[in-house]
């Protein structure tokens, strides 16, 4: 499956962004650092001169016997998760920053094997607005792979007021991403590997996809090996539950979106006595195989290209209308590109037919897209001269490519932590075998999904994960949106039973993520996250 499109990137983002049609810049905060907690719930103020202060774990367990090519991705029944002692962090003020409080924590890279090595975990704490505060809010803002520390710095780019009033936002980059260091690092340039035309019809350009998917992974390893087979999922919850004890509590609220949730999920089936109340936003199913997920996502962004088609049609207006049929339009654009790809500039890639899917993808996140993505179509089938900078536009910010050409490491943390964590393709034959699949589910798209053969040639060996069943112990919030490609909602009603006592919020949006679409979902959630007051068991928002 073509690992790296299964990005859930944050709709906030998207809808939020600064838009330039033709030109989507991304404004990303810098990398983040780290943060903390005083005793009595709120954030320690401090005026000391900044430091980082990092804590060591002594495991007071006996040893275990590992397998060598990766850490356990899986964890035994809550009550036996050895728990190594945590001295307590400090917080001081960020650099530039009077509110915002940073620390690292210093986590092993293996609990059964500390030895092996520490990642220094990037924290950031954003104190309450009021006081008492009710206590920390953990956020992760999905991926996986996606630094998160960022998130208390720009807190009310994605709460609302009262979460703000109510909670110390606890942000901090998982391992292996953003500024936790070692952070994943493979290359510095997306467009060598990640271009090559998946609608291949010879043996020459078959071999080009594996060779490109072959030399990323090798400069992955050569570059990052050392960490690669310990950044699983189930390693970030257990970080989750030792930042939580060094910030000195007995338990967390915690807010994640997207993969955040599968993040959540798995925290809170191994330490639910931990939990005062979670809520996952834009869901995945905790239990999808490898295939079935991919399966899943390929059906979601088809159903929501449909929609942008139909959407379209509605609007004269729209630039890819084209007399009432933009999927004619569109098919002549696919067609176009993979018979003689677009130049825009000969410092970039040509816009080859996986560009443009490419940014397809990038515009069904959500429908404040869709415009831009009907000029771009419309700009690549002009004639006589057709001009694919809005496709390459697009493509940039679906990798987040910034305005001086540099890329954050979400993309190689995303496959690093994909391709540990799930148990999928073994081989490039095995990544084939799945293509009609794929394009029954989704007959524009579902090549594109199919196609990527990264994990099946990755050099650390993935270990499946246990079933996730009965998480949690007390009412979990979730919240799916009828519009989302990349979460579809049935993932996120089945993310809902699967926990022990799941509480479904259903946001009418196209859309990934539902949080802050409208005041119906953000007032149950905030009621739920600040009074314990809690929703119905499945609930709509229109």
């Amino acid at each position: 499956m073509r690992t790296h499109v299964r990005l859930e990137v944050l709709a906030y983002e998207l809808m939020r962004r600064p838009l330039v049609v033709r030109s989507l810049t991304v404004v990303i905060a810098a990398a983040a650092i780290a943060s903390s907690c005083g005793s009595n719930g709120s954030v320690a103020d401090s005026t000391t001169i900044v430091t980082e202060t990092s804590i060591e774990l002594t495991d007071t367990t006996s040893s275990v016997t590992t397998d060598t090519t990766a850490e356990s991705t899986t964890l035994p029944a809550a009550s036996s998760v050895p728990q190594p002692i945590v001295e307590p962090i400090t917080l001081t003020p960020c650099p530039g920053s009077k509110k915002i409080k940073c620390a690292r924590l210093e986590v092993p890279y293996d609990y059964e094997n500390p030895a092996a090595g520490t990642f220094s975990i990037a924290v950031r704490v954003r104190p309450a607005d009021t006081s008492p505060a009710v206590g920390p809010l953990f956020v992760n803002r999905g991926g996986p792979g996606a630094e998160s520390a960022s998130m208390a710095t720009e807190a009310e780019f994605y709460f609302s007021k009262r979460l703000l009033d109510r909670f110390d936002i606890v942000a901090f980059d998982p391992r292996g991403t953003g500024a936790t260091e070692p952070s994943v690092d493979c290359v510095d340039e997306i467009d060598p590997y990640f271009t090559a035309d998946i609608t291949f019809d010879s043996p020459e350009e078959r071999q080009r996809l594996i060779d490109d998917a072959q030399a990323f992974n090798d400069l992955c390893e050569e570059k990052s090996g050392e960490i690669l087979p310990y950044i699983s999922t189930v390693s970030s919850a257990r970080d989750i539950d030792t930042l939580r004890r060094a910030l000195g509590y007995d338990t967390i609220s915690y807010f994640g979106f997207s993969y955040g949730s599968e993040l959540g999920a798995t925290w809170a089936k191994f330490f639910p006595d931990t939990v005062r109340a979670a809520v996952f936003d834009g869901a995945s199913d905790p239990n999808a195989s490898y295939l079935q997920a991919g399966l899943d996502q390929a059906a979601g962004f088809e159903r929501e290209l449909n929609a942008f088609f139909d959407d379209c049609i509605s609007r004269t207006t729209c630039p890819a209308h084209n007399n009432g049929n933009p999927a004619a339009l569109f098919d002549e654009m696919m067609r176009r590109v993979e018979r003689d790809p677009l130049f825009v500039s000969d410092k970039r890639t040509l816009v080859t037919s996986t560009v443009a899917y490419t940014a397809v993808v990038d515009a069904m996140y959500s429908s404040a897209l869709w415009p831009t993505l009907a000029e771009a179509i419309a700009d690549a089938t002009k004639k006589p001269i057709a001009d694919g900078t809005g496709l390459l536009a697009l493509y940039d910010d679906y990798y987040q490519r910034g305005p001086n050409g540099t890329y954050d490491n979400l993309l190689e943390a995303f496959i690093a932590i994909s391709c540990l964590d799930d148990n999928g393709d073994e081989t490039v034959d095995d990544v084939e075998a799945q293509i009609p699949k794929f394009e029954a589910i989704a007959p524009r798209l579902g090549r594109f999904f199919a196609i990527g053969y990264n994990c099946a040639l990755w050099p650390v060996k993935s270990k499946p994960k246990q079933p996730m069943t009965n998480i949690g112990s007390s009412p979990v919030v979730v919240v799916g949106t009828t519009g989302d490609a990349a979460t579809p909602l049935e993932s996120s009603r089945k993310m809902a039973a699967a926990l022990t006592d799941g509480r479904l919020i259903i946001a009418t949006e196209d859309q990934h993520t539902g949080y802050g679409t409208s005041d119906c979902v953000t007032d149950r959630v905030d009621a739920y996250l600040v009074d314990l007051e809690i929703p119905e068991k499945e609930s709509t928002c229109k």
